[in-house]
């Protein structure tokens, strides 16, 4: 029987077997992971820190759903080689399994700074369950929190924890927040809500040691600040997990290296999500970690499984829950020369429209999903949307989307 193995049990991977099962694929799917839990949804880890005791809110599909779909189910399990003459993957040197199709869904894990003290206790990252365990378990005793990243994911952390009443504060070695993933003007709103919540920003710093006997007691910075701190989370961004597929001879640079419908060097593998580096922009290749890039990575693997082969082309989009606002953006912003702001209402929403040469890249709202919904389509359907448009007070984003002809 017509084997599909998927390496990586998180949205994407699970999202592969069910869009195969979904085109009627016929055929064996396996699906493994290393954790040992059904798969589950990672953004509320960070978003809203879940009560992670109760992980059966998480799940993105009941068990069910995998014996009624004939998916098979492979927790913690590790897959130790891929043998691409032979086809198969190997678990271990007892169990190896033959396969016509290979998805490597192998996700990103945290990365580690190499600072004195890294290793001590409540010092942490978040990534995964168990790591929301230990943060949550962690932050009910914790009154002074540092966050090493400006990123999404210490952003998101740094909400919850100054809206829980912990005195928080964010390094960063860059000069603002959000330096790769948002526009400057976006950035200034975020870090000024920040500071309405009373977070403290220090940027263009590091932290150069981690002090503490068993558990951590204060950080260093470069600039030579000393920070009181009984829990530090370190968010500094990811490292693609390559190792798997490199071993076995697979292209990999900053992830694994896929084509436009995401396949590998070699034939009938493909690499999604955080983990692969794919062409994009003029066949710049990016490497995106969002869970709607995976599960859009997902459909298009699927498709090409079962014949049905098209190329990835997607308007990436993102979103971000801190305190009340809810951030979205669709599209990416590098390379605008113009941000246009557009109020969207009367209670504080609005968004940045941001354009390169009049033609519109990107889309960043809070509290406006009417513009965010407006700008995925405009985006996708190459609809010609120009600043002038939004010079009147009267412009509807989604009046716009449907009165103008599609130019993709």
């Amino acid at each position: 029987m017509e084997t599909t193995v998927i390496i990586g049990a998180s949205h994407g991977g699970v999202q592969v077997a069910a869009s195969l099962r979904e085109m009627n694929y016929s055929g064996r799917i396996i699906l493994a992971a290393e954790e040992p839990h059904l798969p589950y949804h990672r953004p509320p880890l960070s978003k809203a820190l879940l009560d992670p005791a109760q992980p059966d809110g998480l799940m993105l599909r009941p068990s069910a759903f995998y014996e009624q779909k004939d998916i098979t189910l492979r927790l913690g399990k590790r897959v130790d080689a891929i043998d691409l003459d032979k086809h198969i993957v190997r678990f271990g040197s007892e169990e190896a399994i033959g396969f016509d199709h290979l998805v490597l869904a192998t996700g990103a894990r945290a990365r580690i700074p190499q600072i004195e003290g890294i290793n001590l206790r409540n010092v942490l990252t978040l990534r995964t369950l168990p790591d929301a365990k230990s943060l949550a378990a962690s932050l009910t005793n914790a009154q002074d929190v540092v966050v090493l990243g400006a990123g999404m994911i210490g952003l998101e952390f740094a909400a919850v924890a100054a809206r829980t009443g912990r005195r928080t504060t964010v390094i960063d070695a860059t000069s603002r927040p959000l330096l790769r993933g948002l526009s400057p003007e976006m950035a200034q709103h975020l870090q000024q809500m920040h500071e309405a919540n009373g977070v403290r920003f220090i940027f263009d710093d590091g932290i150069t040691a981690i002090e503490g006997n068993e558990a951590v007691t204060a950080v260093m910075t470069q600039s030579g600040q000393r920070i009181k701190a009984d829990l530090v989370l370190v968010a500094v961004g990811v490292v693609p997990n390559v190792e798997l597929a490199v071993a076995a001879g697979i292209e990999a640079d900053n992830g694994i290296v896929v084509d436009t419908h995401l396949q590998t060097s070699h034939e009938g593998i493909y690499a999604i999500g955080d983990c692969a580096a794919f062409p994009a922009n003029g066949g710049n290749r990016l490497r995106i970690e969002s869970v709607q890039n995976a599960t859009d990575h997902a459909r298009t693997v699927a498709a090409s499984i079962v014949g049905k082969r098209q190329p990835f082309n997607k308007v990436p989009w993102f979103w971000s829950d801190q305190y009340d606002a809810k951030l979205q953006i669709a599209g990416l912003w590098n390379g605008y020369d113009q941000a246009i702001l557009r109020p969207s209402g009367n209670d504080g929403s609005f968004a940045y429209y941001l354009f390169a040469n009049d033609k519109l890249l990107c889309v960043e709202a809070i509290n406006a999903p009417g513009d965010h919904v407006a700008a995925r389509k405009i985006l996708s359907d190459g609809l010609d949307l120009r600043p002038e448009h939004l010079a009147d007070p009267s412009f509807d984003p989604k009046l716009f989307m449907r009165q103008q002809p599609s130019h993709s």
